[in-house]
């Protein structure tokens, strides 16, 4: 099966720029979109301790990716495709096993 997704970056013309993000897909409920989850830690300098927060993305998932609730995926920025919509699912690295 080809793709024929013109804002798929690998096969489309959608151009992507900025840095990669890796994260956990935690929702594939929507149609061409996944939420994708990010972890990072933020150092309080008052109380000298290390705060443990999680970002949600919104990202856009091509039919030729794929992507799955539980997957470990790389996101790219690109232009704005929709209201929440600024990045696109470029690879999978690790998929969740059944």
């Amino acid at each position: 099966m080809e793709c024929k997704d013109p804002k798929c970056p690998i096969h489309g013309n959608l151009k992507t720029h900025g840095y990669q993000i890796e994260g956990v897909v935690v929702s594939d409920r929507a149609k061409k979109t996944v939420i994708i989850e990010k972890e990072y830690s933020t150092f309080l300098k008052k109380y000298e301790r290390s705060l443990r927060n999680t970002s949600r993305i919104a990202a856009y998932n091509p039919e030729c990716i794929d992507a799955k609730t539980g997957d470990t995926v790389q996101i790219a920025g690109t232009r704005r495709l929709s209201k929440t919509k600024s990045f696109v699912v470029t690879k999978i690295i690790n998929r969740a096993s059944k």
